[in-house]
């Protein structure tokens, strides 16, 4: 029986000719990944272990985005323990205020993921790098603190489901409603311990940050991770970005899937996800007037410069809505330098948002854009659990860009036809 791409890179990974779906392996390490609030965990069980060293300086990274730049005290200790850490055991990639990003922006960009690697992070978002054709995953803290000290971690073989996509997608509708449409059909637990496989001759259409922002949130159907069939798309990316040489791997014709789900990319309308969960998705047809307090542009899954660029196109020479707070979060340093220079922190501003430093911050409810008790928000961020941006009882809806754009400058849940 043939092998799924996730499949033939743990196996790979594993020193082992095969594996399938169900079975046991111990698998080598490209990348440990930990960030600010899980580290200090990590950290704490590396301790115990008793090693004087982490398995490799290279592929040891941690970044400082969730309560930074710090937003307390117990943020600032713990980032001083990373820091520490760090600087004690030589770990090259330690990205801190200045130099870091939102972390899963941050690490292709600076090219420490690559196809065919494996990598895994104390963050279920670490899903994302699958986009480049790597198998990465989520992790606990203890997995991540053996990870540093062995360069080793035990999986599960997952099964797959494969995404064939087709057609083109249409104006004003990018990778988060593909997604928040995917998420709908299938619902948060669909893909439960699978991984989801994307191919097809509509791969052609979706660009990288479509893809890094589809991948990130396969998490979000229960998925093991998401992965792209490497194209030229992805290998010109990692050109640009990496000194790494990737290592493609395809799917074998007889590779065995749980179900093949075709999607059409020209049917898809801007989406949005209702709360409490992200399967709760709806279109425009089924969207009413509902009024918000709060946009936030930004995060792991839509902080990107296409994001910032598609987001700018609807608020040029407009105004956000009187009492709506518009926050917008490039999500690394660079990206940040870029869009000023290409003038879309002038338009963000004049338009009455405001612009911060990379960080997760209000994603998760940390800082820079918490919600009172009965507010909404609609956000490009990855999930609108109960309480996650604030209070228990406000709510998060999850949109694109061009969305949250749009209903920043409206006032309300509103579709980027309405304002342009």
């Amino acid at each position: 029986m043939g092998m799924t791409m996730t499949q033939k890179i743990l196996a790979a990974h594993a020193g082992l000719e095969s594996v399938e779906s169900g079975q046991l392996i111990l698998v080598n390490l490209d990348l440990v990944l930990g960030n600010d609030i899980t580290s200090p965990v990590a950290i704490r069980e590396f301790n115990k272990l008793g090693k004087d060293a982490v398995f490799d300086k290279d592929k040891v990274t941690m970044v400082m985005d969730h309560f930074a730049p710090n937003k307390d005290i117990k943020a600032a200790e713990q980032c001083k323990m990373c820091r520490d850490f760090c600087g004690e055991k030589e770990v090259t990639n330690f990205y801190d205020v200045g130099q870091m990003g939102i972390e899963h922006a941050l690490l292709p960009e600076k090219g420490l993921v690559v196809a065919g690697d494996t990598v895994i992070g104390a963050d279920s978002h670490t899903c994302t790098y699958g986009a480049l054709g790597a198998f990465s995953t989520g992790v606990g803290s203890t997995d991540m603190a053996c990870g540093m000290a062995i360069g080793k971690a035990w999986f599960k073989v997952p099964s797959a489901i494969k995404f064939v996509l087709k057609g083109k997608l249409n104006k004003y509708v990018s990778g988060k409603d593909v997604i928040l449409h995917i998420i709908g059909k299938i619902g948060v637990d669909g893909a439960l311990y699978r991984s989801m496989e994307f191919t097809g001759e509509g791969l052609a259409s979706l660009s990288m940050s479509d893809r890094l922002c589809i991948a990130n949130m396969a998490i979000e159907a229960g998925a093991k991770n998401g992965i792209f069939e490497v194209d030229d798309i992805t290998l010109e990316y990692i050109k640009e970005h990496s000194s790494k040489q990737p290592i493609i791997y395809k799917a074998d014709d007889d590779a065995e899937y749980d179900e093949v789900i075709e999607i059409d990319l020209s049917e898809i309308k801007s989406t949005v996800a209702f709360p409490h969960l992200p399967e709760n998705a709806k279109t425009f047809d089924e969207i009413g007037d509902i009024k918000i307090d709060q946009v936030v542009i930004g995060s792991c899954t839509n902080g990107r410069l296409e994001d910032l660029i598609a987001a700018a196109k609807i608020m040029k020479g407009k105004k956000v809505a009187k009492n709506v707070r518009a926050i917008i979060i490039p999500a690394t340093q660079d990206i940040y330098l870029k869009a000023m220079e290409m003038g879309l922190l002038k338009i963000f501003i004049e338009s009455g948002a405001v612009v911060s430093t990379p960080t997760c911050g209000p994603c998760l409810g940390g800082h820079m854009g918490i919600l009172a008790k009965g507010e909404r928000a609609v956000a490009t961020t990855n999930r609108n659990f109960v309480g996650r941006m604030g209070h228990p009882e406000s709510e998060v809806y999850l949109a694109s860009p061009e969305v949250a754009a749009a209903s920043a400058i409206t006032g309300k849940i509103s579709s980027p036809e309405e304002v342009m």
